[in-house]
């Protein structure tokens, strides 16, 4: 896909401030510090655009990006980072259940993974989430750069068991593979809308 443009245009904190809009939107979602960000930036081939940070927790709200002003790319706080208040955590934990539970225009959801490690319990309890409201999703297992083509088989073996699912796209930030991969799941999901 040919990006044109790609702009920040929100930032929800609160359920209720979540934007009214119609655009398909396609959301990331993973651990806190698995390189959400960096996926979002190289599949745009924008640099900085999603801020990333080797600070786990960095993103404290839902944000939106408008894409070719055809839809949105919509960044979720990271999951599973000790060292934010517990009553934080549930006020993030509300803010992304609602965002789930209730986006009509939720066209796909990427679950991102990282390859160097097995999918966590919370990475499953995010995919069973994802079930529970019937949204169609696909797993990205990335930073597949750091492994040897070895290791990165295994990887990928062991991630589409745990996560019982076959939609699992090796990637890479650096590299940008897979990103063709990401960008076809992308593209039916829009289409599959209008």
């Amino acid at each position: 896909m040919i990006i044109t443009t790609a702009k920040f245009t929100f930032a929800a904190t609160k359920p209720e401030s979540l934007p009214k809009t119609t655009l398909p939107e396609i959301v990331f979602m993973g651990r806190s510090n698995v390189g959400k960000s960096s996926v979002i930036n190289s599949l745009l081939k924008v640099k900085g655009l999603a801020r990333t940070s080797s600070t786990p927790g960095r993103t404290q709200s839902i944000n939106f990006f408008l894409i070719n002003e055809k839809f949105y790319f919509v960044d979720l706080p990271g999951y599973g980072y000790a060292k934010i208040s517990l009553d934080k955590r549930r006020e993030w934990g509300k803010l992304i259940e609602s965002y789930l539970a209730e986006r009509s225009q939720l066209v796909l959801s990427i679950l991102i993974v990282d390859a160097r490690h097995e999918p966590t319990p919370l990475d499953l309890q995010m995919k069973s989430w994802l079930q529970h409201y019937g949204l169609p999703y696909l797993v990205v297992s990335t930073k597949v750069d750091k492994l040897s083509s070895n290791e990165r088989h295994k990887s990928w073996l062991r991630a589409k068991e745990i996560m019982e699912t076959e939609k699992v796209i090796p990637y890479s930030s650096v590299t940008r593979e897979g990103a063709g991969q990401v960008w076809d799941e992308i593209r039916a999901s829009i289409t599959n809308t209008h």
